[in-house]
């Protein structure tokens, strides 16, 4: 499938505003970093993710696969078997989580004091 956003460069902070689109929200970024350590099942994700509802979880691996960054494959068996791994695409932003991740550690607690 061809990503969603195909000419991200028409000014200086386009690539932000593309590379954001395809990982920024409230999810995709915590799903690409738990599939960052292998194939998962549906069921497995939501486990690691018990703050996400089933549509929404369906909604944004749906979006992560139409932006090539994950793969799907369905195995044909009763009941269906579905897994998800990172694609070639998606593990080139591994350093880029990993990145967020130490931020996150060293900076999410902190406050910066407010301006009078």
């Amino acid at each position: 499938m061809p990503p969603r956003f195909q000419e991200p460069y028409c000014s200086a902070g386009c690539p932000v505003e593309a590379a954001l689109g395809l990982i920024g929200g409230k999810w995709k970024g915590i799903l690409l970093y738990h599939l960052m350590s292998g194939t998962l099942r549906f069921n497995e994700i939501r486990k690691r993710v018990p703050g996400v509802t089933q549509r929404m979880l369906t909604t944004q691996l749906r979006e992560l696969e139409a932006d090539g960054l994950i793969l799907r494959v369905v195995y044909p068996q009763v009941p269906p078997r579905v897994e998800y791994s990172l694609s070639d695409r998606g593990r080139t932003l591994q350093p880029v989580i990993m990145a967020l991740k130490a931020w996150g550690e060293r900076h999410a607690t902190q406050r910066e004091p407010q301006a009078a």
